[in-house]
């Protein structure tokens, strides 16, 4: 996703408010939000994933790991 993409979907978006869109600026705008939030997504992911947690018995956690399961549901 780049600020091209973005600036896209800034543009739709208030074209919608203004005068709204054809179908085939609905279908852009529907897929442009989706792989926003898909790089949204997989950066919270990949953030997680160097992410260690303490313990306070000591052990180590990675919260990555500890979540992976919950979050695969992300990849669809």
């Amino acid at each position: 996703m780049n600020n091209n993409d973005i600036d896209r979907i800034n543009t739709l978006y208030h074209k919608a408010k203004a005068v709204g869109l054809t179908p085939e600026e609905k279908e852009e705008q529907k897929r442009l939000r989706k792989a926003y939030i898909r790089n949204i997504r997989e950066s919270l992911l990949g953030t997680l994933n160097n992410i260690d947690m303490e313990n306070e018995d000591g052990t180590v956690t990675n919260l990555g790991e500890k979540f992976a399961k919950k979050t695969s549901k992300w990849e669809n």
